[in-house]
């Protein structure tokens, strides 16, 4: 243990089951191992993982709502609440950054930034962008987690990030992959197994995705399955039906351990118009997946090498998508193969352990 009379506190404000929530836990649970404790403060947390002891979550409300204006705010009180109390804290904020810097520095705390999508996503209105730049050099220290990201920062705002990659336990998924599921949509078929994972969003773009499926759905035998919660499930699946898409294309909600299905799966499509690094990617990567992305702001293009271990297309380009798909259809099984390979080669720099350590690094500097 590190023996420091400064705490530590977690801000993101609604917890729902995504990669930064991932990114959440993981640091927590490290830096649990380095401090006696450590303090998560949110209003509303969907699907709560196995987390250490020291791990105390100061949220007090318990009852689950869908009204952002509210969470946001219950967590901002809290917040407030914990700072009056705790002098020597440094905040590592996930969510409402804006917010969560203005009320540290009213407060005199010390406040770290993890930025988690790229800038081209909500960067684009001038007032806005003025505002973002203004308040984030604020901060302590900003972290992004991609060299794209970090440049993207530069270009739009003139802030450089400090780049720290999302922690990857590759052993862990590996192990997780092998544990049973009851999901049996990909079981004793024998065409394409085509899987995507994300929250059912505008920004994660499935719809996209279906609309290509639909474009080559008389030239080739395939399954889909998206994984994941959001407001966008009901157009999706009115799509799906409208389309006669319903034998082919399944929506599952969110799965704690989506690992087994992606064992199962042949080919990993991500749909986003913009990302941060998608941990989906990485771990598709983990177990060797073919992959096939959107080149969108920021991450997909780093990770798959502009192309090199993966293929990627336009953001919204169903009709690309589609030629990516019928391409990756007609490769030989030993091409596959080795490009999944020398992207799994390129792993090691995502290591857990290694940006653990540099996120242990920035709290201890602030």
């Amino acid at each position: 243990m590190i023996n420091s009379k400064k705490k530590i506190l977690l801000f993101m404000p609604l917890i729902g089951g995504g990669g930064v929530e991932k990114n959440l836990f993981n640091i927590a649970n490290f830096l649990a191992t380095k401090f006696q404790k450590i303090y998560i403060c949110c209003s509303f947390i969907k699907n709560k993982p196995q987390l250490s002891k020291n791990i105390i979550f100061i949220n007090k409300n318990k009852n689950s709502h869908n009204n952002l204006i509210l969470i946001y705010f219950k967590s901002i009180i809290f917040l407030i609440k914990f700072l009056l109390k705790n002098k020597k804290t440094t905040v590592l904020s996930f969510q409402a950054n804006i917010y969560c810097i203005i009320i540290c520095k009213l407060f005199g705390s010390k406040i770290v930034v993890r930025s988690n999508a790229s800038p081209s996503g909500w960067a684009n209105n001038l007032l806005k962008r003025k505002l973002f730049k203004f308040i984030l050099k604020r901060s302590d220290e900003l972290i992004v987690n991609s060299q794209n990201f970090q440049k993207e920062m530069i270009k739009k705002l003139n802030i450089k990030g400090k780049l720290i990659f999302n922690p990857l336990n590759c052993n862990e998924i590996k192990n997780l992959s092998n544990l049973r599921t009851n999901i049996k949509f990909f079981d004793n078929y024998k065409s394409l197994k085509i899987l995507n994972i994300g929250r059912l969003t505008p920004q994660k773009d499935q719809m996209t995705l279906l609309k290509s499926l639909k474009y080559i759905k008389n030239k080739i035998n395939f399954r889909l399955l998206i994984v994941g919660n959001g407001l966008e499930q009901s157009r999706l699946e009115k799509y799906i039906k409208d389309n006669q898409l319903i034998n082919n294309v399944k929506i599952l909600k969110y799965q704690k351990n989506p690992f087994g299905i992606l064992k199962k799966t042949d080919l990993f499509v991500l749909s986003s118009r913009y990302e941060g690094l998608p941990n989906v990617l990485l771990e598709a990567a983990t177990l060797k997946k073919f992959i096939i992305s959107t080149n969108c702001p920021t991450g997909p293009s780093e990770i798959l090498a502009n192309g090199k271990y993966g293929l990627l297309f336009k953001i919204g380009d169903f009709k690309g998508l589609a030629r990516k798909i019928m391409k990756y259809y007609s490769m030989k099984t030993r091409e596959k193969k080795n490009i999944s390979l020398k992207l799994f080669n390129t792993l090691n720099k995502y290591d857990a352990k290694k940006n653990l350590n540099k996120y242990l690094k920035v709290i201890l500097d602030n």
